[in-house]
């Protein structure tokens, strides 16, 4: 009689996780409207990237649930098509030619991301060899279709992606892994301010600026100024080109090209804030999620190269990426259909980090199956 009792505890734990992520998105949304008022700001791009966040989220949550594999490796093709398609087409949403030259950042290399993250996840959740195989060579194609578009960002980010899964496959907790993620986008930002405030080495300065462009620095120096000028509300969200003077001055799409440091600029500390408190609320979920360890971190690693890509360019922007991002993540997050015998232990493995590997263990023993500590300690360990 433990079973069920066991699969109440992990749907009130989601149900939790799923309430705070509510909040949190919801803030998002009410902030960017207090910084607005009073104002001539365009706080509608915010709200359709929230809205996007959020339909991507609920539909890979249903979807995850209904058929994972397949509607993991129908995203990733979508997203490979899409980016591979930007180049002649644009990017739907886009403001401006979209950039993928050497050193610089964009949707089309978050999309080979997200593409890149998705086929890892199918992969990792598919039962059969050869399928897994299969995905996996579509992640190192996506990489490499990188290449073809002159992205060398969005190459390395994804055969990042794609190591990591390896990686996660023979990893049982997940708690240290997304640790890690969270340290790595921090890092990243921390760098992008440092950059800004030219805090670094000269030396390194002078390398930095050669790859990220002396205009790039420029615009993201601006947004600090105007962050430092207006800590609390920012100048308004959508007004960082109306108040940056090298916005102004150059060729540009208006935007600073950094996710943090334009939230900072354009709706101060609290926008900044709430931005963080959104990807650690994904990571949070991603904790919490009853899907096995491999699946989890691959999407976890496929979210952290999308942050870092966010804070050095403008994927942000673009409505396909952030809803792919949610798309994502509700996918790594999906519940167990209802009467799966793995649902059982869900409590237990999203408590200790290990995830449903325990799941799969309390599963076959309620079927009659011996449990681990029958059959003595597992020379090998799989994942899925």
């Amino acid at each position: 009689m433990a079973a069920p009792a066991g699969g109440y505890a992990a749907r009130e734990r989601g149900n939790a996780s799923d309430g705070a992520g509510a909040v949190i998105l919801a803030a998002c949304a009410i902030w960017s409207l207090v910084s607005a008022a009073g104002r001539e700001t365009r706080p509608e791009g915010v709200l359709l990237a929230l809205l996007a966040v959020a339909a991507g989220f609920a539909c890979g949550r249903i979807c995850g649930t209904l058929l994972p594999v397949a509607t993991a490796t129908a995203t990733a093709v979508a997203a490979l098509v899409m980016a591979l398609l930007s180049r002649s087409n644009g990017m739907p949403g886009a403001t401006a030619a979209v950039d993928i030259a050497p050193g610089h950042t964009g949707a089309a290399a978050a999309l080979l991301v997200l593409a890149a993250g998705a086929a890892c996840c199918a992969a990792a959740a598919a039962r059969r060899a050869p399928s897994r195989l299969a995905l996996r060579l579509l992640a190192f194609g996506t990489a490499c279709a990188a290449l073809t578009m002159r992205s060398v960002a969005g190459f390395v980010a994804a055969l990042g992606v794609l190591l990591c899964s390896l990686a996660a496959a023979r990893m049982r907790r997940r708690l240290l892994g997304l640790a890690g993620f969270a340290l790595v986008t921090a890092l990243v930002v921390g760098a992008s301010w440092a950059v800004a405030e030219e805090a670094l080495p000269d030396g390194l300065m002078i390398s930095l600026e050669g790859q990220l462009t002396g205009n790039r620095v420029l615009l993201w120096q601006d947004a600090v100024t105007l962050a430092k000028e207006h800590p609390v509300l920012g100048v308004g969200p959508d007004r960082f080109a109306e108040t940056s003077p090298t916005a102004q001055q150059t060729l540009s799409d208006g935007k600073p090209h950094s996710a943090p440091l334009q939230q900072a600029a354009e709706q101060g500390v609290v926008g900044v804030t709430l931005l963080g408190a959104a990807f650690g609320w994904l990571l949070y979920v991603l904790w919490r999620s009853p899907r096995s360890t491999a699946v989890v971190l691959t999407a976890g690693a496929a979210l952290t190269a999308l942050a870092a890509l966010a804070s050095v360019g403008n994927a942000l922007s673009f409505t396909p990426v952030t809803a792919g991002a949610g798309l994502l993540a509700g996918l790594a997050s999906a519940r167990l259909p209802i009467g799966d015998g793995r649902a059982a232990a869900d409590t237990a493995g999203a408590a200790d980090g290990t995830g449903s590997e325990g799941d799969e263990v309390a599963g076959r023993s309620a079927h009659g199956t011996r449990t681990t500590a029958e059959r003595g300690p597992r020379a090998d360990h799989t994942p899925l």
